[in-house]
């Protein structure tokens, strides 16, 4: 069964989590595959100690990417260093080959040892900046056991996803608390 949690709103990776943590608990086994995350999210540290029983991957760099056109002047003076912005089509090689290598290695990984729940997070936003094609994530999802349940997150869910998609979420932001100005809290939000 292929899910897929997308939209503008908060929860995606948060629902993941907890059909993660549901799956756990029903003695199950889950590989969580983060693309453009890397090891400073707060939910990671609880996520790896559920190990051997929960294996976690990440593919991410130390900023943020954004196509040319997407971001004001202003908008990428605000980010700094933490931004690197590139021509549509044609993102930063070295992104493209850690998170495709990171596909690698999932499927690699879920042929030599069975799980039965495969969350693919933020691999909707890993299509959207270019990282990944549609013809490599449908050959990976072609590959895999059909006996496992996939989640996909993250933004910007294609249209071919959803139409292959069993189930589809789509979190939709009514009101944020960054419209007062008001940021996140360390270890809730993070």
């Amino acid at each position: 069964m292929l899910q897929v949690y997308t939209g503008n709103g908060k929860g995606k990776t948060t629902a993941a989590i907890g059909l993660a943590i549901r799956c756990l608990g029903a003695g199950k086994k889950v590989y969580f595959s983060q693309f453009m995350k890397t090891l400073s999210y707060s939910e990671q540290i609880i996520l790896q100690q559920f190990s051997p029983n929960l294996t976690l991957k990440t593919s991410g760099k130390p900023y943020f990417i954004a196509k040319e056109g997407m971001l004001s002047k202003e908008e990428i003076a605000k980010w700094g260093d933490m931004i690197k912005v590139y021509p549509a089509g044609n993102p930063p090689e070295d992104y493209v080959k850690l998170v495709n290598n990171n596909l690698k290695e999932t499927l690699q990984t879920i042929n030599d040892n069975h799980y039965d729940l495969i969350i693919l997070d933020e691999i909707n936003v890993a299509m959207f900046y270019d990282l990944i094609t549609r013809q490599t994530l449908e050959k990976f999802l072609d590959k895999l056991p059909k006996n496992v349940e996939i989640i996909c997150t993250g933004r910007y869910a294609p249209d071919w996803l959803i139409k292959r998609a069993d189930l589809v979420t789509e979190m939709k932001e009514i009101k944020h608390y960054y419209q007062k100005g008001i940021q996140g809290r360390k270890g809730i939000e993070d």
